[in-house]
This record gives C-alpha cells, structure tokens and sequence, in this order.
C-alpha cells in the first residue's frame, strides 16, 4: 500500500502543477471565436460564463482586455477580449487543470463548455433579455 501511496505521489510531482502563469503565457494555445457584441458587453459576459460554471473570485485586468479566474480546486481559467472592429470581438479562452494526472476533466468547464455559454449568452442580449444569474438550460 505504501508503495501504491508513492507511486501517485510521485506521479502528481512529475506530473507538474499549473498555476496563473502557465494560463496567461497559453493564451496562442487557446481557443478563440468571434462574436458580434461590444466589447463591453463581452466583457460582461465572460465574467457571467465565468461565474455561471462556479469560478471563484474574477481577477480583472479590463485595460490589458483580460480575466483570470478559478473554480474549485483544480481549474484556472482566463479569457482575452480583442477587438475585430466596432461590434465584432475575438474572445480567446484559455482553460488549465492544476493537476494534471487529475481526472476532473468531465466534472470541469472546457474551452468549449465556455465558448458554448458565451455564444448562449450573446443570443439572449441579442433577445433583449437581461443575463440570468442561474445558468440557462443548455
């Protein structure tokens, strides 16, 4: 047993942690869609996906057009809002577990879970409809 203990010990070492970091230098790596809003109303939206799949505390670097989040203990998460052309915005998502050997992978959001809920929450402002708190029906 103790042998057993060592071995995923060891493995989660080598494994390596993600951190912040290991997020914001990804962002070529991640996932971008274009969407046909400001970008202040983007900016509000990542932040409601962001809090609609339990993120933590939203770190919010608006100027640079970033955020970095967290959910639970094994997901950091950040979204970049670059501007196309007036009403036209890229949104890149970056999505990282902590614990890689960590098999959270179905119980956490996805670069596409969030652009899923991004392009859910861009028709319902295109509705005229307000952002729910609670996280619509998929």
């Amino acid at each position: 047993m103790r042998r057993f203990l060592f071995c995923v010990l060891a493995l989660a070492v080598v494994s390596g942690c993600a951190t912040m970091s290991d997020v914001m230098r990804s962002k070529d790596e991640g996932v971008a869609a274009t969407y046909p809003v400001t970008f202040d109303q983007a900016w509000t939206i990542a932040k409601t996906v962001f809090r609609w799949e339990g993120s933590d505390a939203i770190e919010e670097h608006k100027d640079e057009r970033y955020m970095l989040t967290s959910s639970g203990m094994n997901l950091l998460a950040g979204a970049w809002i670059d501007p196309i052309s007036e009403g036209q915005m890229k949104v890149t998502v970056v999505t990282k577990r902590r614990v890689q050997a960590c098999m959270c992978i179905f119980t956490t959001p996805t670069e596409t879970t969030i652009h899923k809920r991004f392009a859910q929450a861009v028709e319902i402002l295109k509705a005229g409809k307000p952002l729910p708190v609670k996280p619509p029906e998929q």
